[in-house]
């Protein structure tokens, strides 16, 4: 009777152990559900509302529409961001001011994923990231923007078109200007 009970015990903590018995697994399984997949080429780009550098106001890339966007996710602390950040002031330098085939002017919204608040705003100053829109929640790779936008490593952009629709992803070094210019007016 004693080997019984004790496949019985057995049996019933690998049940507990492995889900069975409560609802834990169904919980995870409409968690899974309820995330949507990232944005699409082709598809609108879900809208981001993160303060700036300075804390005082907030953007949000839906008050973009009409230009032509780089949502760029980037960390101060990570080389690969650091050296393509010159390749994206270059591009926001010779394009801000054109006009586009559905939009007019171009410009960048920077999604830091940085914890640390001073190494941010120095890296900023540092790489001459002059255009307004540098937003983050200083949460880093726990930030839900980043979670919505698919990223899981960066750099990673997103090229979004007047309507706030999704151009072209992850554009980098010359690619990036060539990709600009095919929608040059």
């Amino acid at each position: 009777m004693s080997t019984i009970f004790k496949s019985g015990f057995l049996l019933l903590s690998l049940m507990l152990i492995l889900g069975f018995g409560n609802n834990n697994l169904q919980k995870e399984k409409t968690i899974l559900t309820k995330l949507k997949s990232p944005p699409k080429v082709g598809e609108i780009a879900p809208d981001i509302n993160l303060p700036s550098v300075d804390r005082t106001v907030s953007y949000k890339l839906s008050d973009l529409r009409g230009k032509l966007v780089l949502v760029n996710f980037w960390a101060s602390l990570f080389a690969p961001c650091r050296f393509e950040n010159p390749n994206i002031v270059k591009a926001y330098n010779h394009y801000k001011d054109k006009n586009f085939v559905n939009a007019k002017g171009f410009t960048i919204y920077s999604v830091s994923l940085d914890l640390n608040e001073e190494n941010w705003k120095n890296a900023i100053i540092k790489d001459k990231l002059s255009w307004p829109y540098q937003v983050s929640d200083l949460k880093g790779y726990d930030s839900k923007v980043a979670a919505a936008y698919g990223v899981r490593s960066i750099p990673y952009n997103y090229l979004i078109d007047g309507d706030g629709k999704v151009l072209a992803i992850n554009l980098r070094g010359a690619q990036l200007s060539k990709t600009i210019e095919k929608y040059l007016k």
